[in-house]
């Protein structure tokens, strides 16, 4: 297992804890340690479900268990996960969130289900590396993210959840068709004045896919009545110029000389360590929710890339940031052979969440 370093240390590297082990024997026979706990290694099992799918089973939870009972498992759990006690955590909310954390995982510490997950394919026109990052979420702590790109789009999926939002979801999409231009320096601190930038914005994109849906209505309407299909120079003309306006943008976006950057007074950071500058920032929409994933809904915000490295994620709404360094960890064998293969995995490693 890849544990993110403590929060809020976003550039640190991922610590690594073995959670089962195989002993191949002879005649073709394997025994099977489970490794987690703090008693050693004991009896466990693996079943090969079916292509890239397999599952743990551990014959012997009471390895699991301390003699200080949940609460010495809490405090244990809290010092590896988070790097410190509870004493530390002053504040009510963050503790309620790190102890249905604790819950959540300790129920399934004895049989586990494991599916591949693809590294995203990249292409010339990215605007960055695609690939795994560790990012910031407020009371949370860290969570790892996958960066993908897909035409006029990227996504952020995550790899890892939390009470409000479960593994695969799409945390972030970034509008790569709308970039934002900042103010200056001063007027950026003005929160009110990045609130109405973003607001003209997500105003321009909900116009923009309105008359996109109107041309689709009249094309289908014009099909439907007439004996031959109808002309492509309307709708499909259209959009296809505005794709390539798009493209174009984010083109020219992509290697901009660096500005100046700071959050916005009332702008709240685990991470005060952010880069003072920055190359570009888009539109995007962040998925928000109460416990459970109850009532989730997107709502719009700030893509920041900083470098090739990271980026981060102004939440409008929240008036809350994240920051995002990539994972340089090399995973062998974790490429999609295909395009059609890695978005399939996206799509359904969704249902493996909820």
């Amino acid at each position: 297992m890849y544990l993110p370093p403590h929060d809020p240390h976003v550039d640190d590297p991922m610590r690594f804890k073995p959670l089962f082990r195989i002993h191949l024997m002879e005649r073709k026979c394997a025994t099977v340690e489970c490794m987690y706990g703090h008693k050693g290694p004991h009896n466990g099992h693996i079943q090969i479900v079916k292509k890239d799918e397999f599952s743990t089973k551990c014959n012997q939870t009471d390895h699991h268990r301390m003699s200080g009972g949940r609460q010495e498992e809490f405090r244990t759990w809290l010092r590896e996960e988070w790097g410190r006690t509870l004493e530390d955590i002053f504040h009510e909310h963050m503790q309620e969130l790190i102890l249905m954390k604790f819950i959540y995982t300790s129920q399934y510490d004895n049989c586990l289900t494991y599916r591949r997950i693809y590294l995203p394919p990249s292409s010339p026109e990215d605007l960055i590396q695609p690939g795994l990052f560790k990012g910031t979420y407020g009371s949370h702590g860290l969570e790892i993210v996958m960066l993908s790109f897909h035409g006029k789009k990227a996504k952020g999926t995550k790899i890892t959840g939390d009470p409000n939002i479960p593994a695969g979801q799409q945390t972030v999409e970034i509008d790569l068709a709308h970039p934002l231009q900042l103010p200056d320096i001063e007027n950026l601190r003005d929160f009110s004045e990045l609130s109405r930038i973003v607001l003209e914005v997500q105003e321009q994109v909900r116009r923009e896919e309105q008359e996109r849906e109107q041309r689709q209505e009249e094309k289908e309407h014009c099909q439907q009545a007439a004996s031959q299909p109808a002309s492509p120079l309307g709708g499909e003309g259209a959009e296809g110029e505005e794709t390539a306006a798009g493209a174009e943008g984010t083109t020219q976006d992509k290697a901009p000389a660096s500005q100046p950057f700071v959050l916005p007074m009332g702008v709240i950071s685990r991470n005060e360590d952010y880069p003072r500058t920055c190359r570009v920032c888009f539109y995007g929409t962040g998925l928000i929710a109460g416990h459970g994933f109850t009532s989730p809904e997107r709502t719009p915000g700030v893509f920041v890339l900083f470098d090739d490295d990271r980026f981060g994620f102004i939440w409008l709404e929240l008036k809350s940031f994240s920051l995002y360094s990539r994972i340089k960890v090399s995973f062998q064998n974790a490429q999609a052979p295909s395009r059609e293969a890695f978005d399939e995995m996206l799509k359904n490693i969704q249902p493996l969440a909820t």
